[in-house]
Parts: C-alpha cells; structure tokens; sequence
C-alpha cells in the first residue's frame, strides 16, 4: 500500500507524528513537491494526500493506480473533483478543524487594531515612555469594543464562534448569509440580526469575511462596498484574500477612510513585492497563520489519518465528491 504525502510541512513542520498514517502502509512525506515533480513522487501510489499541490485532471489521468485522495486542508479547489469523479477516486477534507484558532485570530487582529497593542510595545523598547512625562502614554486613538457593531459575512462554523466572541465583548452583531432561513429558532440566531449585505457594510463598525470564495464573492469587498462602510470603520480578512479587492482597499486605508484593516490572507501568498496592501496604512496583516496553531494541526492530522483509515475498511468519511 503505497501512501504519498505531497506537501506535508505546512500541517507538520517538525512538531507532529506521522506516526498513525505510518502503520497504514508505505508512507513516503515530502514536506514540498513543485509542480514538475508531482507525477513523479505520486507514480504508483494508491492513496496520495495534498495539502495546496494541484492536483488537474491530466495529473489524476497518468496515476491509473490512485484510488483515493486526501485534501489536508477544509477546501479542495486544488483537486479537480470533477475529473477525480469521473475516474472513481473519492476526495475527502478535514471540515471544522480550525474552528476556534481561526476565531482566535479575528479577536487577535481586532484587538491589535483597536487597543494597538504591537505599535504601543515598539514605542516602549524605542524609548518613548521612558522619555514622556505622563505614568500613562499613547499616540494612537484607543477604541473600546464594548456597544460597537460587528459584521459577520458567512454564517458557518466559524463565523458562528465569531459571532459568539463578539457577543461576549458586548458588540451587536450582524450577519449576512445565503440562507438565513436556516437558522430559524436556533439558539445562534437568537441574539444576531440578519441584514442583507449592503445593510451590513453600512452599519457596521467592523466587517469580518468568512464566506467561501465563489464567483460571487470573488472581489465582492470592493471599492462601491468599502464606500458604503462608516468613516473609521474596520475591515477583517480570514476568510480568502481574492474576497477583497487589494487596490480599492489599499486606497480606503490610506485616505484615512478607513481606521485599519487586519488580514491573514491575501490574493496571492506568498504576496507579490507589488500588493498595495504591503505598504497601506493602518494594516495589520500575518502570513496565513490563523490555522496553524499545534491544536488545529493536531486535529487536522488526526481526521485526516481517520479519513485513509476509513476509506481501507470500506467506509466513507469527509468524502466531498
């Protein structure tokens, strides 16, 4: 049984065990596997696990062994689930997984900017406090969360724990979603209003994207919709970058429009030396790390170990085509 990891250092640098896929046949892990490479290493392999290596349809056409794939991650654009059906390969996910660390990071990005907690401690080890004649010292407006009003576009698993964090930091929270019928008489409906997405952008002090990225919504946070945002408002990205449109952003941030935006993702990661918002005022952007807490990973090892394990004995687990 040949098993064959792609890319498996982003989910595992070091930290983690192979140990469990391991005793579930020949396990061959590349921490990274470019393009040129991918049909090469995944010659033969029955069982082939990616994490972000495309995997397209002329791939899956020269593998005529593999009989399952793995995506490492809750998204699975970068397998062709159309071909993958057609050749009878199921593709499984590891849905849920970051939940609560993705969360984590919207609060972590919005205190950053509201309580400028990283621009303060830089002024302290440059020697500003030290040299000011106050006990208190602070250059920056500090903002207070407490009766502000939080936009939540997306309604899922992790949209919902947003909403729940902000609900405990005292803000009103307003959501858009596709189908807000569904949450009818549900307890996470109970203390959020659902707003059409025009609505939600012009109340809100703050927006957090968690939608998925469709032709829809691609470049949906644009110039005309940032326009419609409050004076000072702030805009939170941990969804996908292609949500925002970078320049139209770059633009809101710089004029002063806007108070700040925090970002985990971008457009294209790692970002090109050129992206406005590298350079844009008041943006607080990390490197796509709000799910890789050793938790998250963890877990995201665990259901994808789960996953292979389920699919040797005949069952499906996670399966997305």
């Amino acid at each position: 049984m040949k098993i064959i990891v792609l890319d498996g250092y982003a989910m595992n640098p070091g930290d983690l065990s192979w140990g469990e896929l391991e005793k579930l046949g020949d396990c061959r892990v590349y921490d990274r596997t470019p393009a040129n490479k991918v049909l090469e290493r995944a010659a033969g392999a029955r069982i082939l696990l990616t994490n972000k290596t495309v995997l397209s349809a002329d791939t899956l056409a020269a593998l005529p062994e593999l009989q399952y794939i793995g995506v490492l991650a809750t998204g699975t654009n970068v397998v062709d689930i159309q071909a993958a059906r057609s050749r009878g390969i199921p593709v499984t996910n590891v849905p849920g997984y970051s939940t609560a660390s993705v969360a984590q990071m919207v609060f972590a990005l919005l205190l950053d900017m509201t309580s400028q907690v990283g621009h303060h401690s830089r002024l302290v080890r440059e020697g500003a406090w030290s040299a000011s004649p106050d006990f208190a010292f602070w250059d920056r407006p500090l903002t207070e969360l407490d009766g502000l009003t939080l936009g939540v576009v997306g309604f899922g698993a992790i949209g919902r724990r947003v909403a729940e964090l902000a609900r405990a930091f005292g803000m009103t929270v307003l959501v858009h979603t596709r189908n807000p019928e569904k949450y009818q008489g549900t307890r996470e409906a109970e203390s959020v209003e659902f707003t059409g997405l025009d609505t939600l952008f012009g109340r809100s002090d703050v927006v957090s994207l968690h939608c998925p990225l469709t032709t829809e919504t691609e470049r949906m946070v644009d110039a005309s919709r940032l326009a419609r945002m409050k004076p000072g408002a702030r805009l939170i990205n941990t969804g996908r970058g292609p949500l925002i449109d970078e320049a139209a952003l770059a633009e809101a941030l710089n004029s002063g429009r806007l108070a700040g935006a925090g970002l985990d993702v971008l457009s294209s990661e790692p970002p090109r030396a050129d992206n406005p918002l590298l350079q844009a005022e008041n943006s607080v952007i990390t490197p796509h790390i709000a799910w890789a807490t050793r938790a998250a990973r963890q877990r995201l090892m665990t259901v994808a170990v789960a996953n292979v394990r389920d699919f040797l004995v005949g069952n499906k687990s996670n399966v997305v085509n």
